[in-house]
């Protein structure tokens, strides 16, 4: 896929204004194998200073694991992103058209003790109604570990 195929979708995801506030968001994360390993939810408060969109977002897993991770988002064109955060490995880069914004980026995700470098290929579309669905493939050398589904919603 492209971002170009999605040029004409709608409804428009302008996503400094989606996220602008707070938003909840339910997820799962699938093996390779199609096995749901996670369940998770986050509280997200989104607050724009200037051309940065700051995300404080605060995971909370079903095994009682917290987390939390805060983006530094700036908009480096109409319809292109660069984003910032202690776990992301460089700079995200992302393009948004229509209603789907394309994100990739190399994370340090951590398990149990450990940590790993995986590549986040994430796409968010944004469907009537105010529901953003975000699918990520996770994977570690080029070789695909799992899948991470997210469904945004504005309260």
């Amino acid at each position: 896929m492209k971002p170009q195929d999605f040029e004409e979708s709608r409804p428009k995801l302008i996503l400094f204004d989606y996220f602008e506030g707070k938003t909840s968001a339910w997820g799962i994360f699938e093996d390779r194998f199609g096995n749901i390993r996670r369940q998770f939810q986050v509280d997200i408060e989104g607050l724009i200073k200037g051309n940065v969109l700051i995300l404080d977002e605060r995971f909370e897993y079903d095994d009682g694991e917290k987390d939390r991770r805060i983006w530094r988002i700036r908009k480096t064109g109409n319809e292109t992103f660069e984003g910032e955060a202690d776990d992301v490995i460089g700079t995200a880069k992302g393009v948004a058209k229509g209603n789907s914004l394309h994100w990739e980026y190399f994370l340090n995700l951590k398990v149990k003790d450990s940590s790993y470098k995986v590549h986040f290929d994430d796409w968010m579309f944004l469907q009537p109604g105010g529901v953003l669905i975000n699918r990520a493939r996770l994977s570690k050398w080029g070789i695909d570990i799992g899948y991470v589904m997210l469904f945004f919603k504005k309260p």
